[in-house]
């Protein structure tokens, strides 16, 4: 493609790979992949060289682009798109509206009505993905596409089901493929970014809390991986019970402050891997009046717990044993 690319005229001008990004909704490394994988890059080169995608370009692109949103695997997706050769379809190129017009008149539209104080019609709801299709939309580093299937489920099903059902799923599939290649670091950082930011949006102070001191949901000293305490809390404000969450690798002793301070119920302490879960720490935590229910959870914790201290093994057992240490 890249010796015979053609050479766009004012009648025909190209695009460079930001706008296409930006009118696909799909990041511009995406873009690259599908060049270097399946040819779908610019045909064309500006006159000063540089290379630029046609209206063609676009066409296959976008459907590329709705084809894979739909579940169809992307080098699927690709033989589809270039069953013809490669070749942009058959209807004439001059037949295809400019952008630039079409998106002046979305602006037009957008203004009138502004004017008429009428707010745009909404867009679609996203349909709930399967572990594929979210592993998929992950792996192609789509963040947005992320962020709305991860909502749409919560939304609909629930933070447990899509816990339990989608999540942990994925995260299998990342780790598979990391097992494997090696790599997928960054795809394992954009899904869990875009995890954390849905739950976020879901823990606040319920107005009703049926608690009167509060969850205290932590990490336990120098462990990173804080996405099930949010997941919990996220949870638990669902069942309207007031939760506070530290976050990721919190000192002991600022985990001790922080029980004087705001005296919780239950204080819950994740360590999933065996660097961070000696336990011996936990017996150091201060004994207040009245007491606060120590429970701790994933799979680093050792053996030889404190009497005090109880343990789940499961989303659902940590929901339980919290809910009845509140009543």
């Amino acid at each position: 493609m890249g010796e015979q690319s053609q050479v766009t005229t004012e009648e025909e001008p190209g695009y460079g790979i930001g706008a296409v990004a930006r009118r696909l909704g799909v990041p511009a490394p995406t873009l690259r992949t599908w060049n270097l994988r399946y040819g779908l890059g610019p045909s064309r080169r500006s006159p000063g060289g540089h290379r630029r995608y046609d209206l063609g370009d676009l066409r296959r692109l976008e459907e590329m682009n709705r084809l894979i949103r739909t579940g169809v695997p992307a080098a699927d997706a690709a033989r589809e798109v270039l069953r013809d050769g490669g070749a942009p379809s058959a209807v004439p190129l001059r037949e295809v509206p400019d952008l630039r017009a079409a998106r002046e008149e979305r602006e037009e539209q957008e203004l009138r009505e502004v004017r008429e104080e009428r707010p745009p019609a909404p867009a679609p709801r996203p349909e709930i993905p399967t572990v594929a299709m979210l592993a998929r939309a992950a792996i192609m580093l789509d963040s947005q596409l992320v962020s709305d299937w991860i909502g749409a489920a919560l939304s609909r099903h629930g933070v447990i089901w899509t816990w339990e059902e989608l999540v942990i799923p994925v995260f299998k599939t990342i780790c598979r493929r990391q097992a494997e290649t090696g790599a997928s670091i960054e795809v394992e950082h954009l899904f869990s970014d875009r995890l954390l930011a849905s739950l976020s949006r879901l823990i606040e102070r319920p107005a009703r809390p049926i608690n009167v001191r509060p969850v205290l949901l932590t990490c336990s000293e120098e462990e990173q991986h804080s996405l099930p305490i949010y997941a919990l809390a996220a949870a638990l404000t669902a069942e309207h019970v007031e939760t506070r969450v530290l976050g990721a690798r919190i000192p002991y002793p600022a985990l001790a402050d922080a029980m004087r301070r705001l005296g919780p119920a239950v204080v819950f302490v994740w360590s999933q891997l065996p660097e961070t879960g000696d336990p011996a720490p936990l017996a150091s935590l201060p004994l207040l009046r009245p007491a606060s229910r120590i429970i701790v959870g994933g799979a680093g914790w050792w053996d030889d717990l404190p009497p005090s201290v109880s343990r789940v093994t499961s989303f659902r057992d940590a929901l339980t044993q919290i809910s009845a240490a509140l009543h």
